[in-house]
């Protein structure tokens, strides 16, 4: 009986583990990328290039602060956490050199800009996938 009890304890406490969001790069299916490199995505949203392989601007945008999504984004993608990024991009600002990524408000934001934009590129939850956008990069497991 007792092993019962632990096996369906074990089981609930599975169930109630946070699932964890499988971020991707995504941009408007319209927008004629396929597919872009880590390099490419690291360029764009640090700010040292803005320009898409079809040559239009790239317009990068971001979760909104805070959100575990972008946190966890950073964190695949450059290895560094929300405090070392926005450290990173007060420095840039100061200097003039390059803006950050356009901020949303909201999820639903996101989907707006991308959807309003050739040009823009944004990472989401692949439960939040729909045929109106194309995965242009997707993080190793």
């Amino acid at each position: 009986m007792r092993a019962i009890l632990f096996a369906l304890s074990l089981a609930l406490l599975q169930l109630a583990a946070p699932v964890r969001a499988e971020t991707v790069v995504v941009m408007n299916a319209r927008s004629g990328v396929v597919q872009l490199s880590r390099d490419e995505v690291i360029n764009i949203f640090l700010g040292r290039y803005r320009q898409l392989p079809t040559g239009e601007a790239a317009i990068p945008i971001d979760q909104p602060e805070g959100s575990a999504l972008r946190a966890d984004f950073y964190r695949q993608l450059v290895n560094k956490e929300p405090n070392q990024i926005n450290a990173y991009w007060a420095r840039l600002i100061f200097s003039g050199k390059t803006a950050p990524p356009k901020e949303a408000l909201s999820p639903a934001e996101v989907f707006s800009y991308l959807l309003g934009s050739p040009g823009g590129i944004a990472y989401i939850d692949r439960a939040q996938l729909d045929k109106r956008l194309r995965i242009v990069l997707e993080f190793p497991p």
